[in-house]
């Protein structure tokens, strides 16, 4: 079963379960700008780089693909989920609505029945202008007043209805270039375009794909059956009746569960090729935490109250231990259809939990749209936000830290000296309360940072003195890789 290339997790599930309720075995969920590489790519022997331009009835999608050896790889994917042949369809019913109420001065918009005709007069208006330059739109008796029936009749020409629709077209190429821009490919660097849905049959809308990539639209493919062409060829793939072809798709929002402060660590970034299975370390952010919980959320916001939440649940049974020592495993798994499963586990005692997320509420099409809209609106915002959070934090484990290491040194730590921490971390303290801005917190982090370091050195050189021994020499300690990042976990104290 093929899906618009934006659906996300939930929609993805939607679908699969509503294929087993109709009887059918769900073998595999593609996108559908990927189900056309498949058909026009079958047959293709050399390498190539093409853009399937998908502009159907209510959402349109941009997908680039490497095609090569049977493999096609899908570099990058976008697009706008409020845009397609409907609105095309709507700026024709509003235009053959306000040119009827000034002939007549007969508002056509109340009438339900009236609405309709002009919605399927709209539509075949649109269809008959893809093959021709004018088109008469009649409807005898649209509607009645008292002088009696009233009957619309408009010519519609092309360049008129090219006009009407522009700004919509123009919305295309805006996410065309995007999406170029996140393949790291330029026009020169596509070989073909392929058109799917039968809006593309417009001709301003070649046009102007034309003008941006001259020379590359593929016509011999029927735009009306290329989805389906290639969801049959992937049925064949599964069904080993077709062999050579490797499909590897993306997912088109980014994956991440919320860490200390609200802030959302990715996991799995958009646009990365799925199947996929990532995973990262974390750690608990008070003593003696029992529990962790898990928030898994979708989106590109910085902070997860921004991003969609797509689930959440405990792993619980860790061992008392001291802030930052236990180490729990969060994997994220995202499967052939692009629905994921989230496992988090316990080092220490190999307890797990974990969920797939099926939640049975949809995200709306636009909501997809809008999140990602956010994103780039509020990039400055949720970065300097994450910012300052994450400056919270360290000084939260700096005092927790350095507090330590003052209980460990015990007498070592001159009077005078641990006065002056004392003081230091009372004021750091003080910051954190009346949330200061991250200037003051990074100003009172530097000062404790640089007295702590001063009392471990005094440390060293006490120890080195009184053993008489030479000076040691070590190696740095090397810093942990991505992979093993620790992060503070969030943890909530349910009642």
């Amino acid at each position: 079963i093929t899906v618009p290339a934006y659906f996300n997790d939930s929609q993805r599930q939607a679908t699969k379960d509503a294929g087993a309720i109709a009887g059918l075995e769900v073998m595999r969920i593609i996108n559908e700008p990927t189900a056309a590489a498949l058909a026009y790519g079958l047959d293709k022997d050399q390498e190539q780089t093409i853009l399937v331009y998908d502009l159907g009835g209510g959402t349109f999608d941009v997908s680039i693909l490497e095609i090569g050896d049977g493999v096609f790889d899908v570099l990058a994917t976008d697009g706008d989920t409020r845009l397609g042949g409907d609105d095309f369809d709507q700026r024709i019913i509003d235009w053959l609505m306000e040119e009827f109420r000034k002939d007549t001065g007969i508002d056509l918009s109340k009438d339900p029945s009236a609405v309709q005709r002009l919605k399927d007069a709209a539509e075949s208006a649109k269809k008959e202008l893809s093959s021709r330059v004018e088109t008469t739109i009649h409807l005898p008796y649209i509607t009645a007043d008292a002088a009696g029936p009233n009957h619309l009749e408009q010519k519609l020409s092309r360049a008129k209805f090219e006009s009407m629709i522009d700004d919509l077209l123009q919305r295309t190429i805006r996410v065309v270039d995007a999406t170029l821009q996140e393949s790291g490919k330029d026009s020169a660097g596509i070989d073909q375009v392929v058109l799917v849905g039968g809006s593309t049959r417009i001709p301003k809308v070649q046009e102007l794909i034309s003008s941006r990539i001259p020379g590359k639209i593929n016509r011999e493919i029927n735009p009306d059956e290329v989805v389906a062409a290639g969801a049959a060829i992937q049925g064949g793939v599964l069904a080993g009746e077709v062999d050579e072809i490797v499909l590897l798709d993306v997912t088109p929002l980014t994956l991440s569960i919320e860490t200390l402060g609200g802030i959302a660590t990715p996991l799995i970034e958009r646009n990365t090729t799925i199947p996929t299975e990532k995973s990262k370390t974390f750690t608990t952010a008070e003593d003696s935490q029992p529990a962790v919980q898990i928030h898994v959320v979708q989106g590109e916001r910085k902070m997860a109250a921004d991003n969609k939440s797509l689930g959440t649940f405990q792993l619980t049974g860790i061992p008392p231990a001291p802030r930052g020592v236990p180490q729990i495993d969060v994997v994220f798994n995202i499967d052939a259809d692009g629905i994921l499963h989230v496992t988090a586990k316990d080092k220490a005692t190999n307890k797990s939990a974990s969920i797939t997320i099926k939640d049975s509420s949809r995200l709306d099409e636009a909501e997809i749209a809008r999140m990602k809209r956010e994103a780039e609106e509020h990039a400055d915002e949720d970065k300097k936000a994450a910012a300052l959070i994450e400056t919270r934090n360290q000084a939260d484990q700096l005092i927790h830290s350095v507090e330590k290491s003052m209980a460990d040194l015990g007498e070592k730590v001159p009077s005078s000296t641990r006065s002056t921490i004392e003081d230091q971390i009372r004021q750091l303290r003080d910051k954190l309360a009346k949330n200061a801005p991250q200037d003051e917190l990074k100003q009172a982090i530097d000062a404790l940072t640089k007295s702590a370091q001063q009392i471990a050195e005094q440390a060293y050189q006490e120890a080195q003195t009184s053993s008489g021994g030479p000076e040691a020499s070590a190696e740095p300690e090397q810093a942990p890789d991505d992979d093993g990042e620790y992060v503070d976990a969030e943890y909530e104290d349910k009642p």
